[in-house]
C-alpha cells in the first residue's frame, strides 16, 4: 500500500509553508483555522457515520483526481467508505447494485440509469471505489429527473399522490439564504412564480439526497458516506449540508473544489475569505487548476 505522504503528494494537497491567504494559489485551505493544510489534517475528524460532501464542477479530470485522493486517504485510515452519487436516482439503486456486482455491463447500466452526456470515465473510479469486503456501497441519492423536471415546470401542486410519495417524508424547501443565492445565480430573470418552481425542484434534489444519505447511514452506521455533488448544492452550507443536519446527520464535512485558472490572484483571495453574508464557502477549499 502506498504511504499517506505519497497519497497527499499526488493529490496536490501539500502547499507552500506560508499560512497566509495571499499565498500562491493551489492546495487545501481550512475555513475554520484560516490556514493551508494537508489532506490528512482535513480528514482527521472523519469517523464512522460521517458524511463528506465534495462539491465539484462536473466533468473535470482534476476534480476526479482530488475525489479519488479523499477516498484513498479515508480508506488508508481504515475507515469503511461508501460513495453517494448525485447522478443516480434512488429508485435505480437495484441497477447500481447489479452493475457493482458485475451482473449488468456498463453500457446497459448507463442506458438503464439514463446517464446523461458526461463522459462516465470521470466518475467510474468513484462509483467503483467502495469495497464490498468492507461493506462499502455505491448509493443512488437523487430524486428522479422526471419528478424534479415536473416540479420546475408546473410546481409542487401539480404532483399526483404517487409522485408526492416519491419525495422525502416531511419534505421542506431550502432555507431563505439558500434561495437568495439560488435566485442570484440564475442566469436569466424570470417571473417570481417560475423562480419559486425552480427553487422547489432544487430543494427536492437536496432534500431527497439528504433523506437517502440519512437512511443509508442509519442502516450502515459503520460506513463513511462520501457524496459527489454539484458545487452549488454544497456551497455555504445552505443546500445539501443544511438538509442533512435537519435530518439528523450531525457529522458533515464539506469540500469545495475551485478552479484557480478561472480567477486572478486577488479574486482567489476574496473568494477564500468567508462571505460577510453567507459565511464560509465550505469547511475546506481545494484550489487547483482544472483541465477538462
Amino acid at each position: 500500500m502506498r504511504s499517506l505522504v505519497f497519497l497527499s503528494l499526488i493529490a496536490g494537497a501539500i502547499l507552500t509553508n506560508s499560512n497566509s491567504v495571499d499565498a500562491a494559489p493551489g492546495g487545501l485551505y481550512s475555513s475554520r483555522t484560516q490556514q493551508w493544510v494537508v489532506l490528512d489534517q482535513a480528514l482527521s475528524e472523519v469517523k464512522p457515520g460521517s458524511v463528506v460532501i465534495i462539491g465539484e464542477n462536473h466533468g473535470l479530470r482534476a476534480h476526479q483526481t482530488q475525489q479519488i485522493a479523499i477516498l484513498q486517504i479515508l480508506d488508508y485510515k481504515k475507515l469503511n467508505v461508501s460513495v453517494g452519487m448525485e447522478f443516480f436516482s434512488y429508485p435505480d439503486q437495484a441497477l447500481v447494485n447489479q452493475y457493482r456486482a458485475g451482473t449488468l455491463d456498463e453500457e446497459s447500466f448507463l442506458k438503464a440509469a439514463h446517464w446523461g452526456t458526461l463522459d462516465f470515465s470521470y466518475y467510474r473510479g468513484q462509483v467503483n471505489f467502495p469495497m464490498k469486503s468492507k461493506g462499502g456501497m455505491t448509493v443512488a441519492l437523487n430524486a428522479p429527473r422526471a419528478l424534479t423536471g415536473k416540479i420546475a415546470k408546473t410546481g409542487l401542486s401539480s404532483l399526483t399522490p404517487e409522485e408526492l410519495n416519491i419525495l422525502p417524508p416531511d419534505f421542506t424547501l431550502g432555507r431563505d439564504s439558500y434561495k437568495t443565492r439560488f435566485i442570484e445565480n440564475v442566469p436569466h430573470k424570470m417571473p417570481e412564480e417560475a423562480m419559486n418552481r425552480m427553487f422547489a425542484a432544487q430543494s427536492a434534489w437536496d432534500d431527497t439526497m439528504a433523506w437517502q444519505a440519512q437512511k443509508f447511514l442509519k442502516a450502515h452506521p459503520t460506513q463513511v458516506l462520501v457524496i459527489i455533488v454539484g458545487e452549488f448544492h454544497s456551497q455555504y452550507g445552505g443546500g445539501l449540508p443544511d438538509r442533512l443536519r435537519a435530518r439528523g446527520v450531525s457529522s458533515v464535512l464539506t469540500f469545495s473544489q475551485i478552479n484557480t485558472a478561472e480567477y486572478a490572484d486577488d479574486q482567489l483571495t476574496e473568494l477564500i475569505a468567508p462571505s460577510l453574508r453567507d459565511g464560509a464557502r465550505a469547511d475546506y477549499l481545494w484550489l487547483a487548476p482544472a483541465e477538462e
